[in-house]
């Protein structure tokens, strides 16, 4: 691989001039170059100048995977701000305060994604910082003729300007505070990372990469299009996962690289069954955040035709951590996460914070390039998570083989994962706690056969106050994402403690 850039507008920019006319991006019947969409990014950057948009500032974008998503994305960085991606499942309430925090100036989003209309939902939240909604599906292209055009000369300044220390994004994720918490990434945080992803992937300049995971998310966005950038791969966004406009894609598209939990693999070997769709093209791939059967990694080899998939392991709070590498067995790939990515140090710690010997449980730490700047605006919590050796605590539960393989055997305490999203029960029970009837809340999470968990709620009312479970859950489904509502709400006279006064919910658990 050439010199990695220096940040992702510089990708962009390098991407133009490396592969002016292959095809960068595929999306219905459009078709971009790398030339054309970095013409796009200009025009948009150009446009975003005109508002006075610049270094410290904080544009946020709402909206599921789509071209536009890319083009803002590097359009504000290539202006010196950071992007702040929100999750298309958060609710009015949820978003607001994410875009209150960041003193956001500017919000990109969508009027229309599975019915949902987002600047509507924003309607009763007070901003006060920010200053203007652009909606891509209908304001872009006069979005667009508002700056001076791809050749304004202010859009090279800022790009000469902008630097690997500048900060790139700030993406949210919830923690054991109640609070979602966002992380500073910076471009030189980033950019290392995803190239040794590229080296343990093979990603190729022309592969066709179906990207279902959102943008929202470090995979969709960083070893996802910014991959893309930086190995000369064609992006295929897809809003949401559909399994059969996922084959029609595979088939049609020629779609060589795919990643996604387990759960995608599953579904596409099913519909395979189901409904046979050519598969000649795919040739890799990536899974993990869950136990992959050694029976799933043959079947995804020898029925999808995946020689190249492997597993691996990440966090918002530093994208690359494990990895498995090309060649490592089945039974590697299928029991581990990989081992340490190079510019990384993994180690499994006791609760002293020193290293254990091989072979034994305990915490996942790692320190290196790609560890987060820390979280926006709170330095307890990033001091809790960073500790004075530079170590991240992950939070997850692990071993280590002799081989520096990594297995995780635990989640982070009380999280559990719902159809592929962490849940966070102290994030779901601050939110519950803003009913006007509900006293106290404690959510743990439960088998589903479907979703593998599930959240499920139990409650103890106000004094005097009167609610059924039936209109608790209403309430809830307008007031959170839908994969933090719970499936489940006991309504209890009250809720098991421990000596120290705090919720058991181990004895929840139990009930």
């Amino acid at each position: 691989m050439t010199a990695l850039p220096a940040t992702i507008p510089h990708a962009a920019e390098a991407a133009a001039h490396r592969w002016p006319d292959a095809l960068a991006l595929i999306e219905g019947e459009a078709r971009f170059t790398f030339a054309q969409l970095w013409d796009e990014c200009r025009r948009a950057a150009s446009a975003l100048l005109e508002r006075g948009v610049g270094k410290g500032d904080r544009i946020a974008i709402w909206a599921p995977n789509r071209r536009e998503w890319v083009i803002a994305a590097i359009a504000a960085q290539t202006c010196g701000a950071a992007i702040m991606p929100l999750n298309t499942r958060l609710k009015g309430r949820e978003a607001g305060d994410i875009l209150r925090r960041t003193r956001a100036r500017i919000l990109f989003t969508v009027t229309d994604f599975l019915g949902i209309d987002y600047p509507a939902l924003l309607a009763d939240e007070a901003l006060p910082d920010l200053g203007e909604t652009i909606l891509m599906d209908r304001d872009w292209d006069a979005f667009l003729v508002t700056g001076k055009g791809a050749a304004d000369p202010r859009t090279d300044a800022h790009l000469a300007a902008l630097t690997a220390d500048d900060l790139s994004d700030i993406m949210f994720t919830s923690g054991t505070t109640g609070q979602p918490k966002g992380v500073l990434m910076t471009h030189g945080r980033i950019i290392p990372q995803v190239g040794v992803w590229i080296g343990n992937t093979g990603l190729g300049a022309g592969e066709r990469y179906l990207i279902a995971n959102p943008f929202f998310h470090s995979f969709g966005m960083k070893v996802g299009w910014v991959a893309c950038l930086i190995s000369g791969s064609v992006m295929v966004p897809m809003p949401q996962f559909d399994v059969a406009e996922a084959a029609r894609l595979i088939a049609q598209e020629r779609i060589a690289f795919l990643p996604g939990p387990p759960t995608i693999f599953q579904m596409l070997l099913a519909e395979l069954e189901r409904a046979p769709f050519d598969v000649s093209s795919l040739r890799g791939g990536t899974t993990g955040a869950a136990t992959v059967p050694p029976v799933l990694v043959e079947r995804i080899r020898s029925e999808l035709g995946m020689r190249d998939i492997i597993t691996a392991y990440g966090m918002t709070e530093c994208v690359n951590i494990t990895s498995c590498r090309p060649g490592d067995p089945v039974e590697l790939i299928a029991g581990t996460c990989g081992a340490a990515i190079p510019g990384n140090e993994v180690i499994i710690a006791g609760d002293d914070g020193r290293e254990l010997p091989r072979g034994e449980t305990g915490e996942i730490f790692v320190r290196g390039i790609g560890v987060m700047q820390g979280y926006l605006d709170d330095p307890a919590a990033t001091a809790e998570a960073i500790d004075a050796d530079g170590w991240l605590h992950t939070g997850d539960v692990g071993t280590m083989d002799d081989n520096g393989y990594v297995r995780i055997t635990d989640r982070k305490k009380d999280m559990f994962i719902s159809g592929g999203f962490n849940v966070y029960p102290a994030e779901v029970e601050k939110l519950l706690a803003a009913h006007p009837a509900i006293g106290m809340a404690a959510v743990i999470g439960v088998p589903d056969e479907r979703m593998g968990e599930v959240g499920k709620a139990f409650i103890v009312l106000r004094p005097g106050a009167e609610a059924s479970a039936a209109e608790l859950l209403g309430w809830a489904r307008e007031n959170m994402a839908n994969y933090k509502v719970p499936r489940h709400i006991a309504l209890v006279e009250d809720l098991p403690r421990n000596a120290a006064g705090k919720v058991s919910k181990i004895d929840l658990a139990g009930s």
